[in-house]
């Protein structure tokens, strides 16, 4: 049973960060957003109510390619929306993927993006074409309530759940917990569904209350020994305990979380604590609890400090343990041994356990478009009109088309062939393991350029790799356009963070499994030194690497930056350096 709720009323408002005040006053979420909607003079909203769109799913962004130009012609900024949809497990039928393919096409900018989060992002969608791109996501049965805002977003786990079994179990656990979990209030179907209110939203919000959470909350469940969804990196991870083919049960893993501010010594990414371990059953209530003991305790007064990694940081996992004990009713059993060996996804064609064949396709940065000599778009449409089983999207921005029967394989075949998008073995072995969050032009916090960067870096590096003969060799290389961390760069065993244009922050270090952050290396540098910083370190690499050994163990190892798990510890390390660089 949900305890009462301690938030809204237990602080005055005016002791807290104005969000707070806004959601308080917002009518669950409703604010002004219809009527900015209805004004025809700008392509914007209002500040606050884009503000409150994030919880459904929704940024207000524009062009920043076009901002001085504009600027110039005495216009307004050139706005535009990007959409995100609600996908728990990231898994959609063929006639769902059509449905979006086409709501890009008409509302959007004509591509799909494959986030980090396991779902879709539309970018270029403008305000007269909002509300019927919306319309167009519920008419395929999907949404996007909680894709962003201050409440619980998508929760991801291992992308197949037709691989086996358990991955089935572990799929619909992710999908009962995003339910349970999911706002009640009825704005996103009046404002943007133009739907009727209903009588039953007389009590819209029992679990987040007027003022819902401090900041986001991420949910991941892994199967080990696979970690493509970087379980440590989220506020609640579920770590399944399997024996003898049989799921019994989670670990339960608390206060993980990327995002950070440079020069902020109080901010930093951080890996979560094992707190112990619940059986299936208890699974979607330790999620409720947890949820709320941050909804209760997390920081209303400074959002850069609000995020559940600072709670669990600043109380400890004792306190949490005790606190979910007393609303659970009952302990944490203590936790089961478990073992991850990746967090790269599987390519190409793969069998599972009901013999029918999955292939994961390499999707560069998770965007889906067409361009000369690879029509990746038109490829999967073409797909999707005759495969019937599964999409199954990655938190790597990969592709899984999922259940493909033995007699359809080769028809499968023939259209990734035809559209020059079979492209696991073609792409480099760095590029298959590399990704980048979506920055520039239209994110509005990127310093740097990320997706449109990224892949000539890697064409830069790909030359050296190949001399130095790693051509073969697995390394993970993740860039960010700004700390906030949406790619999960603190997890790769090189990244770069965007500091100003052109300019980064090289991380060096992390596990190839997902246990290890990264630490800083370089700070604030340009193209040239972060290429030759890197083509000595692979040379070295190359001639004194132990056997099997990955390159972020490498770097560890051989003295070059150290083991970095505990977050204060990663940006005490970056101030030092940052101090050493004057």
């Amino acid at each position: 049973m949900t305890l009462p709720r301690t938030s809204d009323l237990s602080r005055p408002l005016g002791e807290l960060h104005d969000n707070e005040r806004l959601k308080f006053d917002s009518q669950y979420l409703r604010g002004t957003i219809a009527q900015s909607l209805a004004d025809p003079i700008t392509g914007s909203v209002t500040e606050d109510d884009a503000k409150l769109m994030k919880f459904f799913g929704i940024y207000q962004q524009d062009d920043r390619d076009l901002r001085e130009e504009r600027r110039r012609a005495k216009l307004e900024p050139h706005f535009q929306f990007m959409v995100r949809v609600r996908l728990p497990g990231g898994v959609c039928t063929p006639a769902q993927w059509l449905a979006l393919d086409a709501a890009a096409r008409e509302t959007a900018n004509g591509q799909l993006r494959l986030t980090t989060r396991q779902t879709f992002q539309f970018h270029g969608v403008f305000k007269p074409s909002l509300r019927r791109h919306l319309q167009s996501i519920a008419a395929a049965g999907l949404d996007t309530i909680a894709a962003c805002g201050d409440d619980n977003r998508n929760v991801i786990c291992n992308s197949n759940p037709l691989l086996s079994p358990i991955h089935a179990q572990v799929s619909a656990l992710a999908r009962q917990i995003s339910a349970h979990l999911l706002p009640r209030t009825g704005a996103y179907r009046e404002i943007f569904l133009e739907q009727p209110a209903r009588a039953s939203d007389a009590e819209e919000e029992p679990l987040y209350g007027r003022t819902y959470l401090p900041r986001k909350f991420k949910i991941a469940l892994a199967v080990p020994p696979q970690n493509d969804v970087d379980v440590f990196a989220h506020d609640l991870g579920f770590v399944a305990i399997v024996n003898e083919g049989r799921l019994e049960g989670f670990n339960v893993l608390v206060g993980g979380g990327m995002g950070m501010t440079h020069k902020v010594p109080t901010t930093f990414p951080r890996l979560s604590d094992v707190a112990g371990f619940c059986r299936p059953e208890d699974v979607v209530a330790v999620a409720e609890h947890t949820m709320c003991i941050q909804r209760d305790y997390g920081d209303r007064k400074d959002r850069a400090h609000a995020r559940f990694k600072y709670t669990i940081e600043d109380r400890g996992v004792e306190w949490f343990t005790d606190e979910l004990a007393r609303r659970l009713g009952r302990p944490l059993e203590p936790a089961r041994p478990f073992r991850f060996t990746t967090s790269a996804d599987r390519y190409g064609w793969h069998q599972g356990a009901d013999g029918r064949w999955h292939y994961t396709l390499f999707i560069e940065n998770g965007r889906v478009c067409d361009r000369p000599g690879k029509t990746l778009m038109s490829g999967l449409r073409e797909i999707a009109q005759v495969h019937t089983g599964l999409f199954a999207l990655t938190t790597n921005q990969n592709l899984t088309i999922a259940g493909v029967a033995p007699a359809q394989r080769a028809q499968i075949e023939a259209l990734l062939v035809a559209h020059g998008i079979e492209n696991a073995q073609q792409a480099s072995t760095l590029r298959r393991h590399a990704m980048a969050c979506v920055a520039l032009p239209t994110c509005g916090l990127a310093m740097a350029e990320s997706e449109r960067y990224l892949p000539s870096l890697v064409t830069k590096l790909e030359e050296t790799i190949a001399a130095l003969g790693l051509q073969e060799t697995p390394i993970t290389l993740r860039m960010s356009g700004c700390p906030n961390g949406c790619s999960r760069p603190y997890l790769a065993e090189i990244a770069l963070v965007g500091k100003a244009p052109g300019k980064y922050n090289l991380y060096l270090g992390a596990s190839a499994n997902g246990d290890r952050l990264n630490c800083l290396y370089l700070e604030n540098t340009d193209e040239g030194r972060i290429l030759e910083a890197l083509r000595s370190l692979l040379k070295r690499y190359a001639s004194e690497r132990l056997a099997q050994e990955r390159f972020g163990d490498f770097v560890v190892r051989t003295g070059i930056v150290p083991a970095m798990r505990a977050g204060r510890e990663f940006q005490r390390i970056a101030v030092e350096r940052q101090a050493a660089n004057g």
